[in-house]
């Protein structure tokens, strides 16, 4: 496959990749600032109990995916035609405008209105995945996906504490404050950004027989590999689902957390997610593989559900979530084995259909574990298992470790390195110097 563009320099490319991050970061902490609060906002202007909140969660959760799963081939297409830069600009000033009608709504369906704003304009992961493929080489697309993961897990440490400390003073503060950051990251984009899709690598007209989620799946099933690594990612996503439904209300039913507890649980997720990503990624990937990677973390993910579903008290959930941070192992390596077996010029394709498969699992995902951590605490239930939604979510990381292993056996354990371009994906002290700072 072809490598990146060499127009771009070291210094233009580190400084690019540390933009990225930042924007992800910035991002990232945005949403996990509403995370705590989005439930309870619910709950409040429904007017029901946890069982009823939950299943409006359900609910929001999967007319976001929806909208997603129909948006996501569309960037993705326009990103390859017109560029990266104005999708991922567009995406940011989206989401600013989003959380304002989040921050104002006063009846459910408004906030309703609001999830579905923000599915259609949130493509800067999408968008973000197709650029980093662009500026850097093969062998360190999987170390810089991982500090991709790591920006998820940065945000993820500051944003659900704060959401829960500014929750406790209005549950509408959140989401003014989370509309900042989006204004601001847009604001920074416009004046730092550089575009990493040169003219001559665009597609010549925008593909309109892909830029929608059909067209896009039948994309990926041009790759037979990419094809079996999109179904595990799909299972990958559909299991993260567990986690954004049902997490909130099961800590609230189960262990009695109130938002900040939450706020500093899910802020002990994204410390040591954050560490594994950017830490250990790179590293680990270097030294067994992206092949071995990948089925480590898949392990790790599984047995992170399995002890969060069985843990009878709140100590004994917390033990999970460093398995739960170990499972992000698996996913930038995937990442990485999909964009070498694409065409440059198909990166963006490739980006949104992989979003637009995981949006797909989210059009059911979330309802599906709402209603069974509904009917595993309804009075009437014959099975009084508050955790069965995470039992679930190792099982479907059980069937997707069984693809993996299966479509990744020919895979080669080590790339051959490129020393001359070693120093394209930075490190965690080369983003935060000042000769490398955008």
């Amino acid at each position: 496959m072809e490598q990146p563009a060499t127009s771009m320099t070291h210094q233009r490319r580190r400084a690019a990749v540390a933009f990225i991050f930042v924007t992800v970061v910035l991002d990232m902490l945005a949403f996990g600032i509403v995370i705590p609060v989005l439930p309870h906002l619910i709950e409040q202007l429904d007017g029901g109990g946890i069982a009823n909140a939950a299943w409006w969660v359900g609910i929001f959760s999967t007319a976001f995916a929806l909208v997603q799963f129909l948006f996501s081939p569309i960037q993705g297409a326009l990103s390859d035609r017109f560029g990266r830069r104005p999708v991922i600009l567009i995406s940011n000033l989206g989401l600013a405008l989003d959380f304002i009608v989040l921050a104002v709504a006063p009846k459910l369906w408004l906030l309703l209105i609001g999830r579905i704003i923000l599915g259609m304009t949130a493509a800067s992961f999408t968008t973000a995945n197709a650029y980093i493929a662009d500026i850097t080489p093969e062998e360190k697309r999987a170390g810089a996906y991982g500090l991709l993961g790591g920006a998820f897990g940065l945000g993820f440490i500051i944003g659900p504490a704060l959401g829960g400390a500014l929750g406790d003073i209005s549950l509408r503060l959140p989401f003014w404050v989370a509309a900042g950051m989006a204004l601001c990251n847009f604001l920074y984009g416009v004046f730092v950004l550089p575009e990493s899709l040169p003219k001559e690598r665009r597609t010549a007209r925008l593909e309109v027989h892909t830029a929608h989620p059909l067209g896009a799946l039948k994309m990926l099933a041009r790759y037979r590999q990419v094809l079996r690594l999109a179904i595990v990612m799909f299972l990958v996503y559909l299991a993260h689902y567990v986690l954004q439904t049902t997490f909130v209300l099961y800590a609230d039913y189960r262990y009695h957390w109130g938002l900040q507890a939450v706020g500093y649980v899910l802020m002990l997720v994204g410390a040591c997610d954050g560490s594994v990503q950017t830490l250990l990624t790179g590293r680990l990937t270097a030294l067994l593989g992206e092949r071995r990677v990948l089925t480590i973390g898949m392990l790790c993910g599984i047995a992170a559900f399995v002890v969060m579903g069985l843990a009878s008290s709140g100590w004994a959930f917390l033990i999970g979530i460093p398995l739960l941070a170990l499972w992000g192992l698996s996913q930038p390596p995937i990442q990485a084995i999909m964009t070498r077996e694409v065409d440059p010029t198909e990166q963006g394709r490739l980006q949104g259909a992989v979003t637009s498969l995981g949006s797909f699992a989210g059009i059911f995902g979330p309802y599906l574990f709402a209603q069974v951590f509904a009917f595993s605490i309804a009075p009437q239930s014959p099975l009084h298992l508050p955790g069965l939604p995470f039992l679930l979510a190792a099982g479907l990381l059980v069937v997707g470790t069984a693809i993996a292993v299966a479509s990744i056996r020919h895979v080669p354990v080590h790339l051959p390195s490129d020393d001359t371009d070693a120093s394209s994906v930075p490190s965690v002290t080369s983003l935060t110097s000042p000769e490398h700072h955008p």
